[in-house]
């Protein structure tokens, strides 16, 4: 886990609206790019990368408030859709992000499914600072499409 020491990408142009965006060791390049017009969408764009960012830290906070309680989801899938509109200035922006998180298991199977759903959203970095900014809706589903949060 990511300590106070910070995080640096570093995201050179390549062309056009392509750019390689370096982690650091160890870690493989991730190619963007913009959706046409702009760009050729030769890879995610940045409002996919926060969606993704989003989805995977909510997806990893819940596995782990279930593991704390020796639980196992049987794997953890999610779709995020993020909403871009045009605010007032008439600029492109993320309005929303929703959230939807499958659990590979019954919840009726799951311990202390409860307090998991009541807390684990709390311990998500991401989404707790991209909450600041854009409303962030989170739905949790088991593996039969019951709905549990």
């Amino acid at each position: 886990m990511e300590g106070q020491e910070g995080i640096t990408v570093r995201i050179a142009q390549r062309s056009d609206y392509q750019f390689e965006n370096t982690f650091g060791a160890g870690v493989p390049v991730l190619m963007t790019d913009e959706p046409a017009p702009l760009g050729a969408g030769s890879g995610p764009s940045p409002v996919q990368l926060l969606s993704a960012a989003v989805g995977n830290c909510l997806a990893a906070s819940l596995l782990f408030a279930l593991r704390k309680f020796k639980q196992d989801p049987r794997g953890i899938a999610c779709d995020v859709t993020a909403s871009v509109g045009r605010n007032e200035d008439k600029r492109l922006r993320v309005s929303s992000i929703a959230v939807q998180l499958r659990l590979g298991a019954p919840g009726q199977e799951i311990e202390h499914l409860d307090r998991v759903l009541a807390t684990f959203e709390d311990y998500c970095t991401v989404t707790a600072s991209v909450r600041a900014a854009i409303p962030v809706s989170v739905a949790v589903s088991d593996s039969a499409g019951v709905r549990l949060k």
